[in-house]
């Protein structure tokens, strides 16, 4: 229903659904209420995966808002009719699964050639051992563009470990700027899932959301780090001995299947020239791509800096270049890129279909009127745009754990609010990174990154309430702040 490159179609209209409980803007929204609850309940309480939630209530949500089963599921002879389910999934995984799949392949050969430790190591040099957490917060700021949150930690926290140690302070002290840049990357940039679905929704260009991502995350980001330096010289907690010992035996597991595979790679480090060219390469051509679209007449060269520029192929040439660079001419084998690869790709099948789900919910809310509903009421209050947009998924973030489930619950709501307004793209990539703002916000005991953050670097609960939950809330609100003040002149 929401494929990019195509208008959304009208709402179906109902011929009376199975469960049709009231009719009227009243009795939809009494429907979305509901819906809203169930899911919360479905995920907080009774522990159901989030996919399988988001499905059956968009199911429910749907019936009981007065489509029926032949619009929600189709037909069995499959007529020409898409269902709504099958195009609320079809249209937003369209647009997600190719650069969600690319980027983590992407960050995979990354990860596992050592262009991590490059990176942090070059910076530690260069800005000394008094300037080490903003070593670490630019680590995490640029490792964490083409790598996943909970990825990046687990590559980078035994540099987190070796400085802390090296120092004699608080982990948190470092941990937590590093911590900042991986966060702020997840939440706001592609080609991390929740900017890419949101775009996908909203039919924003990726270079626009790149654009603003990084306008608005860059002093969201700042205001972290502050916070990181001040919380870091408060708390006082030690380098975990035995994630220490980890670290080491992981790095002679990696040696001894080397040794193993009968085909060393060279010895010598990754340029940190590389691993910047190859995770600046795709954001550079994607963002000429949206320019030319301004600042370019129809014409040849405009075509091709856009066919260049298009995601797909902007992260094709980068891991392209990073197969090459990183592995080929390093001594890699094309089975091991493969592996790699491969490997990489398992646990991206519950982030598409939690993706996918909330398109399905989106679809669902759209078609049976229960997002006009909600447009309307929502228009009635008075209240920006852009600030709903942020308490609506402030709200899920902090009842569900979830970012990737906020952001896309959110924008299937706030999608009606924007969709015939005549804004700019500008401005609806300013949306985007308020629903992302708002998903960050507060992470607690409900969210696996809370826990995450707790066990890795060995901080207690109580410590990392103080700590990583507060520094989330900063990068949210501080975000928030930013895309609304720049919502007013764009």
């Amino acid at each position: 229903m929401f494929l990019a490159a195509d208008a959304p179609p009208p709402p179906i209209p109902h011929t009376g659904g199975l469960l049709t409980l009231i009719d009227g803007t009243a009795g939809l929204l009494t429907v979305a209420a509901l819906g809203i609850a169930l899911l919360l309940v479905l995920i907080i309480k009774v522990r159901l995966q989030p996919f399988v939630a988001l499905l059956a209530v968009s199911i429910a949500v749907g019936l009981a808002a007065g489509l029926s089963v032949t619009e929600l599921f189709g037909t069995v002879q499959k007529s020409a009719a898409v269902s709504v389910i099958e195009s609320g999934m079809g249209g937003i995984l369209g647009h997600v699964a190719i650069i969600i799949g690319l980027g983590t392949m992407l960050g995979a050969i990354l990860e596992v050639s050592g262009g991590a430790e490059v990176l942090s190591s070059r910076l530690l040099n260069l800005f000394g051992e008094k300037r080490a957490p903003l070593a670490m917060g630019l680590t995490g700021l640029i490792f964490g563009i083409p790598v996943f949150f909970d990825v990046g930690i687990f590559v980078l926290a035994p540099i987190v470990y070796a400085a802390a140690k090296r120092s004699g302070k608080s982990i948190i002290l470092y941990a937590m700027p590093l911590l900042a840049g991986l966060s702020m990357t997840h939440a706001f940039l592609p080609p991390h899932p929740g900017p890419v679905a949101a775009a996908g929704l909203f039919d924003v260009s990726l270079g626009w959301v790149i654009l603003m991502g990084i306008v608005v995350g860059i002093p969201a980001v700042i205001a972290a780090w502050a916070y990181a330096a001040w919380i870091g010289k408060r708390l006082f907690v030690e380098v975990p001995q035995d994630m220490l010992e980890a670290a080491e035996d992981a790095k002679a597991a990696v040696a001894a299947e080397q040794a193993a595979a009968g085909r060393q790679p060279q010895e010598a480090p990754v340029a940190l020239g590389t691993v910047l060219a190859i995770i600046g390469t795709p954001l550079v051509l994607i963002l000429a791509a949206t320019f030319s679209s301004i600042a370019l007449e129809e014409s040849t060269l405009r075509s091709v800096v856009e066919f260049f520029g298009n995601p797909f192929v902007a992260l094709t040439i980068a891991l392209v270049m990073a197969y090459w660079l990183l592995g080929i001419r390093r001594g890699w084998s094309r089975k091991s890129l493969e592996s790699v690869s491969t490997q990489s790709l398992k646990p991206v099948g519950n982030i598409l279909l939690v993706v996918g789900a909330g398109g399905v919910f989106g679809a669902v809310l759209k078609a049976s009127g229960v997002a006009q509903a909600l447009s309307d009421t929502f228009n009635d209050v008075g209240l920006p745009i852009i600030v709903l947009a942020y308490l609506i998924s402030l709200v899920l973030r902090v009842a569900q754990g979830s970012a990737t489930v906020a952001i896309v619950t959110t924008a299937g709501i706030v999608l009606p609010l924007v969709e015939n307004g005549g804004h700019s793209q500008a401005f609806l990539a300013l949306v985007i990174m308020a629903i992302s703002a708002g998903s960050i916000f507060a992470s607690h005991v409900n969210d696996g990154g809370f826990w995450i953050v707790a066990k890795y670097f060995g901080i207690s609960e109580r410590d990392t309430l103080k700590s990583w939950t507060v520094l989330e809330s900063v990068l949210s609100v501080a975000g928030f702040a930013v895309a609304a003040a720049l919502s007013l002149v764009v």
